[in-house]
Formats: C-alpha cells, sequence, structure tokens
C-alpha cells in the first residue's frame, strides 16, 4: 500500500520472478489508485452531479460533439476501443459499463469535459491508475454501486521531466514510469511501490510506501499542482495561490474539488538501499507481533518495515508470518538496527538481505525487476498479472495487547480453508519523517499514529467475491475494539462507518470548508463525499 501504494499480497511476484527484490514489492501492496476515488479529480472514481438529470445519457450528436473538442481519444460503448478502455486494476469490477471513456490530453481535454458533463448532468468518474479499491474508476453501474458515467482517464497525462531538484509529473504517470525516470538522474520521492498505481491518487491521499519513514508523505514532497476545477478553470495551486485547495489535495483523497493534472514535486537524492526479509513459524507469531508494533514505528527514521500475516491456498503448507522493509542509512549499520526487533522475538526460520540502488530497488519492488518498465506498466496490469481482490484498513494509534494479537491471527489462521487465494493482514509502520508534519499542516490528518493496516483478501474463483469482501471486514471488524475507526482514504472502503472522521479526523470540517467554496453547487459527489 503502502500505496501504493500498492500491492496488498506477499508473494505473487516473488513467486513468479524469483527474486528477493521481487518480493519485497509484493510487500508493499498495489492499490494505490491508491487514492483513485470516486469524483472529479485525478485519483479516480465515480463523480455524480445532481439535479434531475442526473445519470442521463447524451444523445450520439451530444458525445460526437465532444469527440470533435478534444485532443484525447473517446470510446463508446459498442466501439471496438471500448473493451479494453473501460478496464481498470481489479478485475472484479471487469462487468463495469461507463458511459463511456475520454483517454485526455491536457487540461484543457478535462475543462472540456467538465463542462459537457454539467450541460448533460453526466456522471464523471476520475481515473489516474484504475486502483481504486470500491471501483469508483471503473465508470459505474450495479458492480461499483455507482451511476454509469463518462471515465475521464488521466493515463496518457504521464510526462515526467526532472530539473535539478525538481521534478515535474503528469497525474497518470504509474510509479515504474516515476521511479525509473527519476532514478535515472539521481533523484527520489517517496511514494508506493505498485508499478501501475497512478501518482495522483497516491498523492492526494496521503502516500505511504517504503520510504515513508526516511522522506515523508508522498504529498509532504508536493510543490505545486496544476488542477481544472468544476467551473473549468485550470488553476496552478501551491501555498501561497489557492492555499486551502493546496492543503486540501495533500492527503483529503481525490475526488472531491478538482481534477488534478500535474504535480510539481520537490526531490530527495536516490539513496542506496539495503533491504532485508525475515520469517517466522505461525507458532511464533504472537510473540513477532508483540515485539514489532512496539519497535517499528520508534525505529531509526532510516528505516521502514511491514509486517504480513497471510493465509490461503497460496500458502498451503499453512499461514506465513514475515517481515521486510528497507534501510536508507549505511549498510553496515542494519543488523544494529534489527537487533532491536530480534532481541524480543524467537529466531527467524529464514533471513535475507539485499544491497541496491534506489532505481533497481524500486523496480524490484514493483515486480519489474525482470520486465522492461515499458511494459510493466502499461495497464491494466502491464506486464502484470491481475488478481481480483477485496480490501479494508485501519490507521493504528495503539498497540495491540494479547487479546488483540489473538484476535488477529485467529482470523488469519481462518482464511486457511476458506477457498480464498491470499488472505489477511499487513502492518506498515508509520513514524519517522510522518511526523514532521503537524496533524493539520495537510488534509492527512494520521501523523502520530503507528502504523497503517491493510486488510486483503485476492480471490480465483469470482463466485468467492462476496466472501473475500465479507473476510477483509470482518478482519476489520475483529481489531475494531482495540483500533477504533480510523482508516487511510486511499484503502477506501464503502463499509467504513463515520467515513469523514474515520479518514480525515479534525481536517475533515476544514475540508468540507473547502469543499462549499471550490464546489458549492457540488458538482463532483462521490459516494464518500467531504
Amino acid at each position: 500500500m503502502p500505496d501504493s501504494s500498492q500491492t496488498p499480497f506477499l508473494t505473487r511476484r516473488a513467486l513468479a520472478t524469483g527474486t528477493f527484490a521481487a518480493a519485497l514489492g509484493a510487500l508493499a501492496g498495489c492499490t494505490t489508485d491508491h487514492g483513485a476515488r470516486s469524483g472529479a479529480s485525478a485519483s479516480a472514481g465515480s463523480s455524480v452531479p445532481t439535479g434531475p438529470q442526473s445519470g442521463a445519457s447524451p444523445t450520439g450528436a451530444g458525445w460526437e460533439q465532444l469527440r470533435r473538442n478534444v485532443s484525447g481519444s473517446l470510446a463508446l460503448s459498442g466501439t471496438s476501443a471500448y473493451g479494453q478502455a473501460r478496464l481498470v486494476e481489479n478485475p472484479a469490477y471487469d462487468a463495469a459499463r461507463p458511459l463511456a471513456v475520454l483517454r485526455v490530453a491536457g487540461a484543457d481535454d478535462v475543462a472540456t469535459a467538465l463542462r459537457f458533463a454539467a450541460d448533460h448532468a453526466v456522471p464523471l468518474a476520475i481515473r489516474s491508475g484504475g486502483h481504486s479499491y470500491p471501483g469508483w474508476s471503473a465508470g459505474g453501474g450495479a458492480v461499483t454501486g455507482t451511476p454509469r458515467a463518462l471515465v475521464l482517464d488521466c493515463r496518457s497525462l504521464d510526462q515526467v521531466a526532472v530539473d535539478g531538484a525538481t521534478a515535474t509529473v503528469g497525474a497518470g504517470a504509474a510509479l515504474a514510469v516515476v521511479y525509473d525516470t527519476l532514478g535515472a538522474r539521481g533523484r527520489a520521492v517517496p511514494a508506493g511501490s505498485c508499478a501501475t498505481v497512478g501518482v495522483a491518487g497516491l498523492t492526494q491521499g496521503g502516500g505511504v510506501g517504503v520510504l515513508t519513514r526516511a522522506l515523508g508523505l508522498t504529498c509532504d514532497a508536493v510543490r505545486a499542482m496544476e488542477v481544472v476545477t468544476p467551473e473549468g478553470r485550470v488553476r496552478t495551486v501551491d501555498a501561497d495561490h489557492d492555499p486551502d485547495l493546496f492543503w486540501a489535495l495533500r492527503g483529503g483523497g481525490g475526488g472531491q474539488v478538482g481534477v488534478v493534472t500535474r504535480f510539481t514535486f520537490a526531490t530527495q537524492p536516490a539513496p542506496r538501499l539495503a533491504t532485508f526479509y525475515l520469517t517466522w513459524s505461525l507458532h511464533d507469531a504472537a510473540a513477532v507481533v508483540d515485539a514489532w508494533q512496539r519497535w517499528a514505528p520508534g525505529a531509526d527514521s532510516r528505516l521502514w518495515s511491514t509486517l504480513k500475516s497471510l493465509a490461503g491456498s497460496a500458502h498451503p503448507d499453512g499461514p506465513v508470518l514475515s517481515l521486510s522493509g528497507t534501510w536508507t542509512g549505511p549498510p553496515a549499520s542494519l543488523p544494529a538496527q534489527l537487533a532491536g526487533l530480534l532481541r524480543d522475538t524467537p529466531p527467524p526460520s529464514s533471513r535475507s538481505t539485499a544491497l541496491r540502488e534506489y532505481r533497481a530497488a524500486m523496480a524490484g519492488y514493483a515486480g519489474c525487476a525482470q520486465i522492461p518498465v515499458a511494459r510493466c506498466h502499461t495497464g491494466p496490469g502491464g506486464a502484470l498479472t491481475r488478481e481480483a481482490f477485496a480490501a479494508t484498513s485501519h490507521v493504528a494509534y495503539r498497540t495491540l495487547p494479547s487479546a488483540g494479537i489473538t484476535a488477529l491471527l485467529d482470523r488469519v489462521q481462518d482464511a486457511q480453508d476458506s477457498g480464498l487465494h491470499e488472505a489477511g493482514a499487513s502492518l506498515d509502520a508509520l513514524g519517522g519523517r510522518v511526523r514532521d508534519l503537524d496533524p493539520a499542516d495537510t488534509a492527512f490528518v494520521h501523523r502520530q499514529a503507528l502504523m497503517t493496516v491493510q486488510y486483503t483478501a485476492t480471490y480465483h474463483d469470482p463466485d468467492r467475491a462476496d466472501a473475500a469482501r465479507a473476510y477483509v471486514r470482518g478482519l476489520r471488524t475483529a481489531l475494531t475494539p482495540w483500533w477504533g475507526q480510523g482508516a487511510y482514504v486511499n484503502y477506501a472502503d464503502t463499509a467504513v462507518q463515520d467515513y469523514r472522521r474515520a479518514y480525515f479526523g479534525a481536517n475533515a470540517e476544514r475540508l468540507a470548508t473547502v469543499k462549499s467554496t471550490y464546489d458549492p453547487h457540488r458538482m463532483f459527489t462521490q459516494p464518500q463525499s467531504w
């Protein structure tokens, strides 16, 4: 998820490539329109204009008028291009049937499409990478629970340019391209790890990943954004221009007040990464979970780690517990860093480390170590295999007591014979540089949390879709007595109660004010709106 963030699953890329770096890539998760949300932001989803004609489809002449007035390509239902254009990363939403898919060529296309949608009362779904957990970027229909919509697909906005310490990145750029381009110039930004995640959704929701503790959230590196607001105005927002909008678009999630089309990032010198991977038997899991949660969020900020407990048919020998992570300090110091954990755990059953330059390491995390970048990110899925999944989340501010750890591990064990391919929980450490900013400095409120938690379930049998959703939500419910209702907006779930408070905490009220200022007529209304 990390975003990805983000493939939430442990082993499938490692098994496919046989590489240690690929195993770590799976650890970070592949969600991550990871911020792909519904609405008119380049991070995803379905924005539904209000009014009595909402959801009505324009006539053929209306669509033709739109086609003539944009530079991008428009795929309508029934055309040869539509079948591929409508697909998103999660095949669980392959049955979605948007009204049309417009692959925008720039901010002017977005502005034209917004005016078209307003004139015809057409719902909108905005797509960056197509990783929206609830499927809102798929464009609607019964499978997503949203009206059929015009999809504004921003994946053609994929240019990445580096000028000294500054990077300009199109909203649809996949992380594989971002990392490859920056890494070639010796620069880095903190972000997720999934090759196909679009940078816009990831960034607008906050952006957690393998360098979060060392460099901060993805949104912390943003210095400016180009955004098209509901009236069709193209704005450049930063700390001095539309500062409230700039604040909201860094952690509030996409799909609320505009379509982001370009980012300006401050980059950092690309670090050399020491990576590690350890496993334990489930017999030792309780002791390891207890030790990790007390150690990881307070470790040296240059060390990030994720602890995963997973089960299902992907693990015929039984559930697995694994720890992996990155260290950006002196490589020789990594054993001393891990000693703070290992002195309080049973000896791991396996242990491996590797040392890589940033560009190569991030390619490995993304599962692209043995795949050309140009193919790795071409979606949906590119050269990577798509896999249906369900997921939800917690943001945890407390360590689990013994009863909570037991509840977690019991539910993981339940997945072993559930008919699911792989299911369980991923605990991703926060702390470090995330805490450099106050919770009110950006819309991302969870600065003081200990970890983000992804509950995931992959499945190969379409008949297991309901079981997968029930499993992840049941796992969240089982941990709620200790971890409360907090959740991560980039791992959106329609079942999260009081979602405004869960995602945004004390920042929810200010977000509502920004919404009323920039979208007073509520052109962008998504299932989970500010």
